[in-house]
């Protein structure tokens, strides 16, 4: 698979304060994975600081946590649905102060020496909702803190020790995950305290939903946008020398995380509020297009790009198989192209076994797009031919309809390897089911979304009586005997030199706020690429 250079397609703003063009991020690019490399002198400093200053700094942040605690008890006190009193009594507004403080003493402790603000906040009156971006790290709730605004949380944060009480603090928004109903009460608690005149405290959301590595900002989920209320962007920038704060699903984990960070002599964040933006009537009846303009307001604000990817394209980019797709994978791109289609990969594994039908009867004939869109049964448009060219890779406009079905199957079931490649050996297998070295090739380089993978030592290891030809069962008694085979004999400096990815122009599971979008939502489908495009 590779991905053709394609200039980015202008789209006219729908609503004041919305750019001009809309910049997308490279294909191929993963938002989701970062690589965190010190050097020899980064590795001596944090040797030397993990044994001075970090042990300090960890029981500073510890005993302001625990002296936070029983303010935050006392104040959280009460039905926690109760609408707050107006104005907020003395005794409220001075605890609300000394929060303020120890938290701000909190971060001071542990290396956030400079937090830099710019613009100015809003009132409740003017944006009940404060929409925040780009969402990388649980130090994002350094903002949170700096105001007291409410979030949205997993019900499960509140029995947290100690964390616990501070969120119930906020009167934050809960997500159940257990209530089947959770999603449409939190939108519309938050419709209702949004609509409530200033009432209740800003409600901060990331409506990106899951953590990314700052490169670009992914698709917004529309929960924040659904009330149809004026809310204030509020980007986030961690200008650090070193970046250890970027908590993604690939890369260092949340205990790694705070160790590096507080093993740091000085961090620093900017938290700059941008203008209000207040929506047009057509972005207030559709909330896709409501949460777009917002991201590419805040896109702007960054100097970043905007790309199509969602929080489903992380759980494809990590899942646990026996082929780990690499950082940048095209199969990131194939799957985003597949939703702007209309075409649901949970939906379209039903057909496997008829795609896969189709594609061996072909015998290796190559189609063209007329063919590949009866196949797909979808008309012919532009979107079909950009997840064409995926696999058009001399530019021929042809494709081979087997490796469409191979990529098709990693998407439906990514952490299912061998159910993939055992349906790829049917495919690419002559009539007693083997296949040759550039057979095995095509297979595994689709497997992977890589434009260009040498598996001439894995045939070889696997083809021990050197006959040219591998069976599926072959395969799966070599994976069964080696099961780390991906790590020796294809991703050592094979797959990430020559993938599909460009370098883009310079310019929550392990998320801080919980996705309450409703299901139904159909963010990034084609309708609402036509309205913005």
């Amino acid at each position: 698979m590779r991905l053709r250079g394609r200039d980015p397609r202008a789209a006219p703003s729908s609503s004041a304060g919305a750019g001009d063009a809309r910049r997308q991020a490279p294909p191929g690019r993963n938002p989701f994975v970062h690589e965190l490399r010190l050097g020899a002198l980064q590795k001596a400093q944090v040797a030397v600081l993990t044994l001075t200053l970090f042990p300090v700094r960890l029981l500073a942040v510890v005993l302001m946590m625990l002296l936070a605690w029983p303010l935050a008890l006392v104040s959280s006190l009460g039905p926690a649905g109760q609408e707050p009193e107006q104005p907020p009594a003395l005794w409220r507004r001075v605890v609300d102060v000394l929060l303020k403080a120890i938290m701000r003493t909190m971060w001071l402790a542990g290396g956030f020496h400079r937090v830099v603000v710019k613009g100015r906040q809003a009132l409740p009156t003017e944006a009940a909702i404060l929409t925040l971006a780009p969402h990388s790290s649980y130090f994002d709730a350094i903002p949170v803190t700096m105001t007291m605004s409410s979030v949205v949380m997993k019900a499960e944060s509140r029995d947290i020790p100690i964390w616990g009480t501070l969120i119930k603090y906020i009167r934050p928004v809960f997500v159940s995950r257990t209530d089947q109903d959770s999603r449409r009460k939190t939108v519309e608690e938050i419709k209702r305290r949004a609509q409530s005149g200033g009432k209740w405290p800003q409600i901060m959301i990331f409506p990106e939903g899951t953590c990314t590595n700052r490169t670009c900002l992914i698709t917004f989920k529309p929960g924040a946008f659904i009330p149809g209320v004026p809310v204030q962007p509020v980007v986030l920038r961690y200008p650090n020398k070193l970046d250890t704060i970027t908590w993604t699903w690939r890369g260092p984990g949340a205990l790694k995380i705070l160790w590096l960070t507080l093993c740091q002599f000085h961090n620093q964040v900017e938290i700059e509020f941008l203008p209000v933006y207040t929506p047009s009537e057509e972005e207030k009846k559709d909330p896709a297009l409501y949460a777009s303009n917002v991201r590419q307001v805040m896109a702007e604000a960054l100097g970043v790009a905007v790309t199509d990817y969602t929080f489903e394209d992380c759980q494809l980019a990590l899942a646990e198989g026996q082929l780990r797709l690499p950082a940048d994978t095209c199969l990131l791109e194939f799957a985003r192209l597949l939703r702007g289609l209309g075409l649901k990969p949970e939906r379209l594994e039903q057909d496997l076994d008829r795609h896969a039908e189709s594609a061996r009867m072909t015998q290796g004939r190559r189609v063209t797009l007329p063919e590949f869109a009866a196949q797909l049964g979808v008309p012919e448009s532009e979107s079909l031919e950009d997840l064409f060219s995926l696999f058009d890779e001399g530019g021929g406009g042809e494709v081979d309809l087997r490796e469409y079905v191979v990529a098709l199957s990693v998407v439906c079931r990514p952490a299912r390897t061998l159910d993939t490649i055992q349906l790829a050996f049917k495919m690419f297998g002559s009539q007693d089911g083997s296949v040759e070295e550039h057979a095995l090739s095509s297979i595994l380089k689709t497997a992977l979304g890589v434009a260009e993978l040498t598996v001439t030592h894995l045939f070889q290891a696997i083809d021990q009586e050197r006959k040219g030809r591998i069976a599926f069962a072959d395969f799966e008694r070599f994976v069964q005997a080696n099961p780390d085979f991906a790590e020796e004999y294809l991703y050592p400096e094979q797959t990430r030199p020559r993938s599909c990815a460009r370098t883009p122009p310079a310019p929550t599971p392990n998320g801080f706020c919980a996705d309450f979008s409703p299901e139904s939502s159909a963010t990034g489908t084609e309708p609402v690429r036509k309205k913005l495009d």
